[in-house]
């Protein structure tokens, strides 16, 4: 049976392209650029609670690289190194080679060097730890909205979550719309260009993992107040060409999560800025709300005349929400 150290030198040494020292020693080096500040991020993928067994190791890898990415993206940060450690059940080395396969091209997409981990015997657990840079001073956070802000959502939010509900059986897509659901589930695409592009325009922002009220609540936690998003504003067009079940599209768009958009705020004087932007890299940007004072942290769902609309669902929490 191969050892653990064989299994890091075939899958996961790799040359590196940014770093002092990489795999093989007891740690590695990487040397900060002057005036940067080091961003840091980790996410765990565990079989059974975050991916379904039987997933593609190519996409299990490649999206625990990626969900971590977006965490950077959602700072403004740019990706430089990452750390790999993982519990496997037995020593598949056709798994393994795939998983590595999945998770190298996700780093060569972003420059990503892959500095180090570890690996164990245990129920199959993924746990990759991303590090970044953004100049001093300039990194995007949770807590700096203000109100009068505009509301952002990037992309189409509940894609992923079609395809999970699809996955599951709750619904049946066509074949187009399953290859695009499921891809967005299996393969997010972190943005990291546009959290680049929006440091200085965005006021505050977030990567949408656990549902777009949810993680909308954690900026206005952050920013003590309260978020306004209108429910007419919001990108349904997209999700009624997916599937025809508009009661689920709802469910997935405002609380379906695993899409890894981005949810920022920006000033009212700073829309033509941002629509340059989103147009310069050819990302869908729309707006969605408004930040306003109130109970901080709550996030409102209203209609076009501005009354509450009910939401019976807002998003994912590991320690509420039980999986299925």
């Amino acid at each position: 049976m191969v050892s653990e150290f064989e299994l890091i030198r075939r899958h996961f040494t790799r040359p590196t392209a940014h770093t002092v020292l990489g795999v093989g020693d007891d740690a590695a080096l990487m040397r900060i650029r002057p005036g940067m500040e080091l961003a840091a991020s980790t996410d765990m993928l565990v079989a059974g609670v975050h991916f379904l067994a039987g997933t593609d190791p190519r996409n299990l890898g490649w999206k625990a690289l990626a969900v971590n990415v977006s965490d950077l993206a959602a700072m403004g940060a740019q990706p430089r190194w990452a750390l790999l450690a993982a519990a496997l059940p037995s020593p598949d080395e056709v798994w393994i080679a795939a998983f590595a396969e999945g998770l190298f091209a996700c780093a060569h997409a972003h420059s990503i060097d892959i500095v180090g981990g570890d690996t164990t015997r245990g129920p199959l657990t993924i746990n990759v730890s991303v590090f970044g840079e953004v100049p001093a001073g300039e990194a995007l956070r949770r807590s700096g909205a203000h109100a009068g802000d505009d509301i952002w959502i990037s992309g189409t939010p509940g894609t992923a979550a079609l395809g999970l509900a699809a996955l599951r059986g709750r619904i049946r897509l066509g074949a187009q719309s399953q290859a695009r659901c499921v891809g967005a589930l299996e393969r997010p695409q972190p943005r990291v260009a546009l959290g680049l592009a929006l440091r200085g325009l965005a006021s505050a922002a977030i990567d949408v993992s656990d549902g777009l009220l949810a993680d909308l609540g954690h900026i206005a936690e952050c920013s003590a107040l309260a978020a306004e998003v209108r429910d007419d504003w919001l990108p349904w067009a997209p999700l009624a060409g997916l599937t025809s079940d508009a009661t689920l599209a709802r469910e997935c768009l405002l609380a379906g999560g695993d899409d890894y958009e981005l949810a920022f705020t920006a000033a009212a004087g700073r829309r033509g800025e941002i629509e340059a932007a989103a147009s310069r890299l050819g990302v869908t940007l729309t707006r969605i709300g408004r930040m306003q004072g109130g109970p901080a942290g709550s996030v409102v769902l209203v209609d076009a005349g501005g009354s509450p609309l009910p939401v019976v669902a807002r998003g994912f929490d590991h320690f509420e929400s039980a999986p299925e």
